[in-house]
């Protein structure tokens, strides 16, 4: 399963060892990233969540805690730019090759800046999207700011 999604082959390609961690996935969940924690019995804090973001028009990634939610004012500041929104869902999905719901931050179709709130980055390990539905990694967060050149900022309202 080691090269199951493109995420899996980024990371295998430079060298990082993570752990699998599949769950059922449910398509009705009002929060994938929370529904994805309690399926696992992990932390939500720790279980964290991709949103595909605009900054002054432009696409970035952030990485936050399923149970928490970002702050535009901090996404554009964290990303120098002066005005941060969501990212459409059609859009998301064909930069990234990732469908909603299985967006990694690795492997994306496109490279884009990625930034990772601040609190998590000092745990052992979190738990990201490794690319398909249902489908967790555990990794060291530093692996996780090393592998995307990511940079460590408070996102989060």
């Amino acid at each position: 399963m080691s090269g199951a999604t493109q995420g899996l082959r980024f990371l295998a390609a430079q060298g990082i060892t993570v752990t699998l961690h599949p769950y059922d996935y449910d398509p009705n969940a009002d929060a994938v990233g929370l529904a994805a924690a309690r399926a696992l019995g992990l932390d939500p804090a720790l279980t964290l969540k991709t949103l595909m973001v605009e900054v002054d028009g432009k696409p970035a990634c952030c990485v936050i805690p399923s149970d928490q939610h970002l702050s535009m004012k901090r996404v554009a500041a964290a990303f120098h730019g002066k005005q941060a929104a969501m990212m459409a869902v059609p859009q998301a999905e064909k930069l990234t090759g990732y469908r909603v719901g299985g967006i990694s931050p690795f492997g994306q179709k496109r490279s884009v800046p990625t930034a990772i709130e601040a609190s998590v980055t000092t745990a052992d390990r979190v738990w990201i999207n490794a690319g398909q539905r249902g489908l967790l990694l555990g990794i060291d967060p530093q692996q996780v700011l090393a592998a995307l050149g990511a940079s460590a900022a408070a996102l989060i309202a």
